[in-house]
């Protein structure tokens, strides 16, 4: 997809030009900090997204009515408005994938990002190495950012090997000595924990568009085995998008042969009725893998090179990584009970999640281990459309099924075929209802945002030395805010415009100096921009007599590209805009005709997580007969009180 370029926006606020396009957003709840994979307690997901139905027939169920006929080859044309996250079948992006064009370094300039900002993602990353709070967030870290075909960041920080043993009862470490450390270097592999799961789901589309798998059909057609209390309704989606009622983990490791693993999985019963709740689970993915092997004939890390790593020339990335790589390879956890089912003591080269573990290396939950580089090459493909340097692994139109939220029933839980989408507790202010990403449980986290063309990847050994060092998010949403505001958000003149900031839990005003409109036909006309936490966030405009007491006031926007005016009879807008500036009016009742009237902006963000942060520009009050209020005018502009906000040109 062609990378975003900003708006612009002319001086009268009536003409502004953009390269985005819009989609609305739904209300937020706060976020759970972590998935565990391993013994004990493993919290929910609470998540934010949109529900955007598609003229009576939403994306999600036209694309599994055309899937269930056993293809996608066109799917991409009947997609209403299916230009966004794959780009068009032939399209430019599609072409210069197509054309061989790979990845390559070069400057933020180059990018298109703000250098400023992009070395701040860095040193957000690298400021987790300390106390976060109390102990090291990670050992060490590579943090991978670009945009388009420029990788403009790729830093690495810290420790890949650090310490050798934890005592759980004291709750210290033995490090080993310094000459034996291992520095984090830009091409350490690491353990991907649960970004496994993108690739499971890749497998299972390329199936689908060859016609051996549907998306709505029961497991069962191809796993006979996965039948009772209930499993028998499962589908091919429910497994893909959490949606299945079962269970969120089972203990795989327990059993000392594989016959006793599967019959585990058979024996499990869903919780609820499929298709009734979201639930992450780690047995929807290994399901899924049974399944995948079953109808190839071919084991899945067989699959994962011939259909994916081989053709897309990602040479770091694979199952059970060989015993030549154990030192460029990240170590993850000292591995004892009973913060783990195994004894295993330090793991380093061999997969850590205990039950991947148990299934020989080799799972559709966890297991593949790679590097940020090949990451970056993954999410370049993705973001083209399905292709990278002349080799193709996805149709346009099966990329629109990964990035398409299935799961409308369940706001919060946004989610495509594999990827989440719109999730700000890890990926902070990149968080758009485009944006689809994954985390893994050792570290590990992707987020592409198809609306600006960018990719963001931190691979961090949070494990290391133990999973109860760490929780949450932090450094992920660190970092994705940072990255955020390295895309510049940029006016016609060229100029700087009234910024509200990405502070979480701030706000701040930006106030006119007092006016006294002759008439009942004074109106304020501004350009707007703005994306926030949808219900933790919001752009408010108000009025008030004396500056003391507020008032919401009503406007209408409308959109740079055109369409109908949006009424906000409640004086505030939030969500996501699009990436577009839209025209904000308001006029002044007859009550305000011959009194003095004040009014501003208020931004507030009341959450954890923030979005991208709100623009205003070009501000004008008038009246038929007079300008009341210009911010292109020097006494007027110095005026203005800003508290909370400044003025920023990106």
């Amino acid at each position: 997809m062609a990378a975003d370029t900003g708006a612009e926006v002319v001086a009268d606020v009536g003409t502004v030009r953009t390269g985005g396009t819009a989609r609305t957003g739904g209300t937020a709840r706060e976020q759970p900090q972590e998935r565990r994979h391993g013994l004990g307690q493993r919290p929910e997901h609470e998540r934010e997204g949109p529900c955007e139905p598609l003229r009576g027939l939403s994306r999600r169920r036209l694309g599994a009515r055309l899937l269930a006929l056993g293809g996608v080859l066109v799917l991409h044309a009947a997609l209403p408005g299916a230009t966004g996250a794959a780009g068009a079948a032939g399209g430019p992006a599609e072409r210069r994938a197509l054309q061989g064009l790979r990845l390559r370094y070069g400057s933020a300039r180059q990018a298109g990002l703000l250098e400023r900002h992009l070395e701040a993602v860095a040193d957000e990353a690298r400021r987790f190495l300390g106390p976060s709070p109390e102990h090291p967030y990670y050992a060490g870290a590579v943090v991978l950012a670009g945009r388009g075909r420029t990788v403009a960041l790729h830093r690495a920080m810290g420790h890949a090997v650090r310490y050798a043993e934890y005592d759980g009862r004291t709750d210290r470490v033995r490090e080993f000595p310094a000459a034996e450390r291992i520095a984090m270097a830009e091409d350490t592999v690491f353990d991907l924990a649960s970004l496994t799961k993108l690739f499971t789901s890749i497998l299972a589309v390329q199936q689908m568009e060859r016609g051996r798998l549907e998306l709505e059909a029961p497991v069962r057609r191809y796993l006979p085995e996965f039948t009772g209390g209930g499993k028998e309704i499962i589908t091919v989606r429910q497994l893909l998008t959490h949606t299945s009622g079962l269970r969120s983990w089972a203990p795989f490791y327990q059993e000392s042969t594989r016959e006793g693993r599967l019959r585990l999985l058979w024996s499990v019963r869903p919780q609820e009725t499929p298709g009734t709740v979201y639930r992450y689970s780690d047995l929807n993915l290994i399901a899924l893998q049974l399944l995948l092997e079953r109808i190839t004939g071919r084991t899945l890390d067989v699959l994962l090179h011939d259909e994916i790593t081989a053709p897309l020339g990602m040479h770091r990335t694979r199952y059970n990584p060989p015993l030549s790589w154990r030192r460029v390879t990240a170590a993850t956890e000292v591995q004892r009970p009973p913060w783990s089912g195994l004894d295993r003591g330090l793991v380093w080269g061999e997969v850590h999640d205990e039950n991947a573990y148990a299934l020989g290396g080799v799972a559709g939950h966890a297991g593949v281990f790679g590097t940020a580089w090949d990451l970056a090459v993954l999410a370049r493909a993705l973001l083209d459309g399905g292709a990278y340097a002349g080799r193709r692994i996805l149709r346009p139109a099966s990329v629109e099924l990964l990035f398409t939220d299935y799961n409308t029933a369940f706001p919060g839980d946004d989610h495509g075929l594999g990827f989440e989408l719109y999730q700000h507790w890890y990926m902070g202010a990149m968080a758009t209802p485009h944006s689809a990403g994954h985390t893994g449980f050792t570290g590990t986290s992707l987020v592409l945002d198809p609306s600006t063309d960018s990719f963001l990847i931190l691979l961090g050994n949070s494990v290391h030395p133990v999973r109860t060092w760490r929780a949450g998010s932090a450094p992920r949403v660190a970092v994705g805010n940072r990255f955020a505001r390295a895309v510049p958000v940029r006016t016609r003149h060229g100029g700087a415009a009234w910024f509200s900031g990405t502070a979480p839990g701030g706000s701040g005003t930006l106030t006119l100096p007092p006016l006294t409109p002759a008439t009942a036909a004074a109106r304020l006309r501004c350009a707007v921009w703005w994306d926030t936490v949808p219900g933790e966030g919001a752009l408010h405009l108000e009025v008030s007599p004396d500056g003391v007491d507020w008032a919401p006031l009503p406007f209408t926007t409308l959109r740079s590209t055109g369409g109908v005016a949006e009424e906000w009879p409640r004086g505030s807008v939030g969500g996501w805009s699009g990436r577009i500036w839209h025209r904000l009016e308001a006029p002044l009742t007859a009550a305000w005709a011959g009194r003095e009237v004040r009014l501003r902006f208020r931004h507030s963000a009341t959450g954890r997580y923030v979005g991208r942060g709100a623009y205003v520009d070009v501000v004008r009050v008038a009246e038929p007969a007079r300008l009341l209020f210009a911010e292109d005018r020097p006494d007027d502009a110095a005026r203005v009180e800003a508290v909370g906000w400044t003025r920023s040109a990106d």
